[in-house]
């Protein structure tokens, strides 16, 4: 059996930055990207978790055009799910990268053509994988299918082939949804941005295995065991099994893993012969930082706290990323095919546009801009075609407001009216009922007497329909035969407002 101990020598320190992964998500990242960038290339198809189990089974389908995921994307994915986790709460879908946070995400010191080409292929290949999840729901069986980047728009500064200024991507709402109902794994961003791919997506999956079978107190108890080859399929994206030890520890893995120990998120790992003498099995033990990082997390329930301003992020970056992207969308009619780009140019416009009306009233400024344009035969081709019609969509807009604030006047008032004259005809009836108990018995009986030869003869029958009409007469001819007693509708208005 090999094994390794923790190195002697001093480790970096640490600190709390979580990373809130959902947990469906975390399976997934295991499948979905291939740790060797020359075959991730020519892997198209699909993978499968919990193949055969149709409560909990997940099936990721690969792009033919654009194939699998690679390191690249895996490193961008996980920048981006970080940013996320940064926001706080509540969970924003929408996560916006500015041309320095490509740079430093890249892990280069200048942004190339190159970078952006490599960034744009990596989104791609994350918007078109798709993910079909079947579980098990109040006893129904229920299947999502979902891209993982709901909507991914690129901006880039004049032209197709310029290099990506800044983008913004959408979360799929089933991972929102998940995120916001607790179930995720919260992984410290400290430690995995030390790592290779590989390291983080072994850290990832240990972490939350370490973290189900801890109980808070037995340290010494906590191990994990693991078949190599379900490593290697279910963990690494498919990365090639080995069937020698020596070449798993010393040309694959084991330099990853020595990279755990050395930061302590491992105390030790070991890779014997399976018990059947079928392939091998890892074994692994945490070491301090784990420990200090479930603390951190799970005891302490340290939550991400947003550290920069937001608003003012969505405001100069998505927001006007949405703007240029729908402008496309209501100029040719329909959502463009791909990944929406726009220019430098239309998103300082939609700035401009936002500086005076709100997102909610852009796509009625749209509407009336491109209706406008078409009656004097105007083919609007760029955002800022449509500043000319700004003025006069906000002058249209106000009046619009005031008509619509006087029609709200009128029908309050109509609606005042209305409840007004119900409270007044419970009231008149009321103080009818008394006047009339107040009068004679021969008064009461020719009273009822007249207004009986003015109903029809069956409401003299216990429930008849006519009944009411009834009382209503008896009511009117009381009042008429004492004037000046109940004041009229006027009056009583009066009355009740002062």
């Amino acid at each position: 059996m090999v094994t390794t101990q923790q190195a002697d020598k001093p480790r970096r320190a640490q600190t709390a930055d979580p990373v809130y992964l959902e947990n469906t998500l975390l399976r997934i990242f295991g499948v979905l990207f291939c740790r060797d960038p020359k075959r991730a290339r020519t892997r198209t198809g699909t993978a499968e978790i919990n193949k055969g189990a149709k409560e909990r089974g997940i099936t990721v389908r690969f792009d033919p055009q654009y194939a699998q995921p690679g390191p690249f994307a895996h490193k961008a994915t996980l920048a981006i799910i970080r940013k996320q986790s940064l926001y706080g709460r509540p969970v924003r879908k929408e996560i916006s990268f500015s041309q320095r946070e490509l740079i430093r995400l890249s892990g280069r010191s200048s942004w190339s053509g190159r970078s952006s080409d490599v960034l744009a292929l990596a989104l791609k290949q994350i918007r078109y994988t798709h993910v079909l999840a079947h579980f098990k729901q109040d006893d129904r069986f229920v299947e999502r299918d979902f891209s993982i980047f709901n909507e991914v728009i690129i901006e880039r500064r004049a032209s197709p082939s310029d290099p990506i200024v800044a983008c913004t991507v959408v979360l799929a709402d089933p991972i929102v949804q998940s995120l916001n109902d607790n179930h995720f794994t919260c992984l410290n961003h400290a430690v995995l941005e030390q790592l290779g791919t590989i390291g983080q997506a072994l850290c990832m999956r240990l972490f939350y295995h370490f973290a189900t079978h801890y109980d808070g107190h037995h340290q010494s108890r906590v191990m994990f065991r693991k078949r190599y080859d379900d490593i290697c399929r279910d963990w690494l994206g498919g990365l090639s099994v080995l069937s020698y030890r020596s070449k798993i520890i010393g040309e694959q893995l084991g330099r990853h893993l020595d990279q755990l120990v050395a930061l302590g998120f491992l105390a030790s790992f070991a890779l014997a012969p399976a018990a059947n003498g079928d392939g091998f099995v890892f074994t692994f033990r945490p070491g301090k930082t784990f420990f200090a990082d479930y603390q951190q997390f799970y005891v302490r329930r340290s939550r991400g706290q947003a550290r920069f301003e937001f608003n003012e992020e969505r405001r100069t970056v998505a927001e006007p990323h949405r703007v240029a992207v729908l402008f496309a969308e209501k100029r040719i009619g329909r959502k463009p095919d791909g990944i929406p780009y726009v220019s430098s140019k239309d998103v300082e416009t939609a700035k401009e546009l936002l500086s005076r009306l709100s997102l909610s009233e852009i796509p009625d400024f749209f509407d009336h801009a491109l209706a406008e344009a078409s009656r004097t035969n105007f083919n609007i081709q760029t955002l800022g075609g449509v500043k000319q019609y700004l003025n006069d969509y906000i002058q249209a807009r106000q009046q619009r407001v005031a008509a619509r604030t006087k029609a709200q006047a009128a029908q309050s008032a109509i609606e005042r009216q209305a409840t007004d004259r119900t409270a007044y005809d419970r009231f008149y009836r009321a103080k009818a009922a008394e006047l009339f108990d107040s009068l004679s018995v021969e008064e009461r009986q020719a009273i009822e007497a007249l207004a009986r030869s003015r109903t029809p003869s069956y409401a003299s029958r216990p429930g008849s329909v006519a009944e009411p009409f009834f009382v209503l007469n008896r009511d009117r001819i009381t009042v008429q035969r004492c004037p000046g007693r109940i004041p009229s509708f006027d009056q009583w208005r009066n009355q009740r407002a002062a």
